[in-house]
């Protein structure tokens, strides 16, 4: 059985970075509003200790903040150096404007 945990409100991913940053199961993750999709990736972003809520999103992708490293968001690809790792991806579930993450299995 699936057991997903509530991490934010819809309305609470920002209007105008149109990311949120939150804590899931003690890691830090990305929410994403693409265009009312929401995805979810870890923060960190792998070549650098930075946080991708803090990128620039722009076409469902998300460019690191500290080396423009580009990665796609509902993959988890890399797009063009220096970033060459593929980002963690979460599963989402949206129920009446509650965002949820699927759990690990215990």
């Amino acid at each position: 059985m699936d057991i997903w945990k509530p991490v934010a409100l819809v309305t609470d991913i920002s209007p105008d970075t149109g990311t949120l940053r939150v804590v899931h199961e003690g890691e830090g993750v990305c929410l994403y509003d693409l265009q009312g999709e929401i995805c979810a990736t870890q923060d960190r972003c792998p070549h650098g200790n930075a946080s991708l809520a803090d990128g620039y999103l722009e076409d469902g992708t998300i460019e690191c903040p500290l080396h423009q490293g580009v990665f796609d968001i509902r993959t988890g690809k890399p797009q063009c150096p220096p970033v060459t790792t593929d980002l963690r991806r979460y599963e989402v579930r949206v129920e009446a404007d509650t965002v949820y993450l699927k759990a690990e299995a215990a």
